[in-house]
């Protein structure tokens, strides 16, 4: 696989910065809470397509401005022009709004959101979807798509808001559209820790350097058996990941782990 990189990238819609071999990407429009357009949609579909070959950066943060993560769909840039598309347009949003979140999961690196105040809509869809979530006690995250006359199978939501919290407690958030709170987001599974809201972006970014400097070819095999052991029965799960498992005994990285063990020092791994 040619191996492309992110060193030098610029997007033109949010901000991007590398931190070692992390990449942290900041929604930044924080006078409007971050909300998204078709062009920012499209861009992080982008991004995370082309960090499947992006070897340089090994784990992706992912926060917004402003003390907010992100507000969802703009309503005059999205919401509105959305009232007068035609079905094949409508679609072709759609698609693409899955397509950004499809790309988050089958890129390798682990991506960790950092959330602080509104996250609703698709700013809520991006942080489910991210492999691990910290946020603060002032999170209010709302999968509201209710409250403007749509389902809550927006994204993904219903697939993956019951697997993550609960099939009741997702229930009631995609139905009522209601905010739930950072304390519930911690007690029902949704964030893996709470901090200050001055400390959450740094939480989420030792998380991530940690993961980036642990063993990222292996990494990137749990996320994918994540993935793809959902629609398999036990049996079948087990046979991947025997496989998956033989893979990753292959690598360096796996005997630069046991030379460590043997010398009593801490493995440095690199990733191949």
């Amino acid at each position: 696989m040619k191996e492309t990189g992110l060193a030098g990238y610029r997007p033109k819609h949010f901000q991007w910065r590398a931190e070692g071999r992390v990449g942290v990407l900041t929604l930044d429009r924080p006078e409007k809470k971050n909300p998204l357009t078709f062009e920012s949609y499209g861009e992080l579909r982008d991004l995370f397509r082309r960090l499947r070959d992006a070897h340089d950066v090994r784990a992706v943060v992912v926060t917004g401005a402003g003390g907010n993560f992100c507000s969802g769909g703009d309503v005059h840039e999205i919401i509105g022009p959305l009232t007068k598309m035609s079905e094949p347009e409508l679609l072709e949003f759609t698609g693409m709004t899955g397509d950004l979140v499809k790309a988050m999961r089958h890129c390798p690196q682990p991506v960790v959101a950092a959330v602080d105040g509104a996250c609703a809509g698709a700013g809520a869809i991006i942080a489910l979807f991210s492999d691990l979530r910290y946020g603060t006690r002032r999170a209010k995250v709302a999968f509201l798509f209710t409250r403007v006359g749509l389902a809550g199978c927006d994204m993904g939501a219903c697939a993956m808001l019951p697997r993550v919290i609960g099939q009741g407690r997702a229930a009631e958030l995609l139905y009522t559209g209601r905010a739930m709170s950072g304390e519930e987001g911690l007690a029902w599974g949704f964030f893996n820790a709470l901090a200050e809201p001055g400390e959450v972006l740094e939480a989420a970014l030792d998380a991530a350097q940690q993961l980036a400097s642990g063993p990222t070819f292996a990494h990137g095999m749990t996320k994918k058996m994540l993935r793809e052991e959902w629609a398999v029965g036990l049996d079948k799960a087990i046979e991947m990941e025997a496989k998956a498992q033989a893979i990753c005994m292959q690598t360096r990285d796996f005997r630069r782990a046991y030379e460590a063990f043997v010398a009593k020092q801490k493995p440095v791994f690199e990733g191949d």
